[in-house]
């Protein structure tokens, strides 16, 4: 059997387009093409609740609205003056004592990141203190955990 030249060209070309796209060239790493943020390790995530009313009520009275706004500026600003987050919030809990029924209250998260520091739990704890004598509050839930950190 004979094969014609023109066949050997037509079988050659598509040998190269199959293996054209078979072949490309190497690709950068993602390391190597993203840059990377600086971190700060040796951070501390800390969240605190704060209850401020029952949810059974439409609003949160003025009142509660401006005693929050005080507490954040006397005691808690003056803590941690670089930065905070502040988030409404529904909770609901019991209380310890005997008989207690599910409490559901409009609530406040208070988000601080902060250095991993005896300092900066003392701060934390003062906040707690601070919040739960003048309102009465049983608990203030605080939740702690490492963070990694970026500016």
């Amino acid at each position: 059997m004979k094969i014609s030249g023109a066949w050997w060209i037509s079988f050659l070309g598509v040998l190269l387009l199959a293996g054209s796209g078979c072949a490309s060239r190497p690709q950068p790493a993602v390391a190597e093409t993203a840059v990377a943020a600086p971190v700060n390790q040796g951070w501390v995530r800390t969240e605190l609740y704060f209850a401020l009313g029952g949810w059974e009520e439409t609003a949160l009275s003025t009142e509660a609205e401006e005693r929050w706004a005080k507490f954040l500026d006397t005691a808690v600003t003056p803590r941690f003056p670089d930065g905070l987050s502040v988030v409404e919030v529904y909770g609901q809990w019991r209380s310890r004592k005997p008989g207690a029924v599910v409490q559901r209250e409009r609530s406040r998260l208070l988000v601080i990141l902060h250095p991993a520091t005896a300092e900066a739990s003392a701060k934390i704890e003062e906040i707690r203190k601070a919040w739960k004598q003048p309102t009465g509050e049983e608990s203030v839930l605080r939740v702690s955990q490492p963070a990694d950190v970026s500016f």
